[in-house]
């Protein structure tokens, strides 16, 4: 078939500096998920995860115009993703205060999850800043003995 095979199977694509670019970006991790037989149970931590890092880029780091990458890998049976934002001032959206944990579910925006949930979901998250580049990091595996 056309999915990619294996366990080296990455997928890497840019995304415009936009929140109407959210779909594509599912649409690639449904390519990145296609190739291998995993746990239902990780999709939507990861989505919710790349979505809320996502978002967190777009609005914070104003002072560029170039586009973000994404690149998802397998670590093991882990699903590793990459966001590089390029051009930009330091934003460590690991550091980020947990503020809006008490906002009404209803009242969530894309992105307004918070990023204190999604250091909650994800395994581990790594921040690095070099070259006025910004590269966030999370990685995701299925907990033992959770099914």
């Amino acid at each position: 078939g056309p999915f990619p095979r294996g366990g080296g199977a990455s997928v890497e694509m840019t995304f415009k500096r936009s929140i109407h670019e959210l779909q594509a970006i599912v649409a690639a991790t449904d390519l990145f998920f296609s190739g291998r037989r995993v746990d239902p149970a990780l999709r939507l931590p990861v989505d919710l995860s790349i979505e809320e890092l996502f978002v967190n880029l777009v609005k914070y780091n104003r002072g560029t115009n170039h586009d973000i990458t994404l690149r998802w890998d397998w670590v093991g049976d882990a699903v590793e993703v990459t966001l590089t934002d390029y051009d930009v001032e330091p934003y460590d959206p690991t550091r980020v205060p947990p503020l809006d944990i008490d906002a009404p579910l209803a009242a969530r925006q894309p992105g307004g999850m918070g990023l204190y949930l999604v250091s909650k979901m994800v395994d581990a998250i790594h921040y690095e800043y070099r070259n006025r580049e910004s590269k966030v990091t999370f990685i995701k595996g299925m907990a033992q003995g959770d099914a």
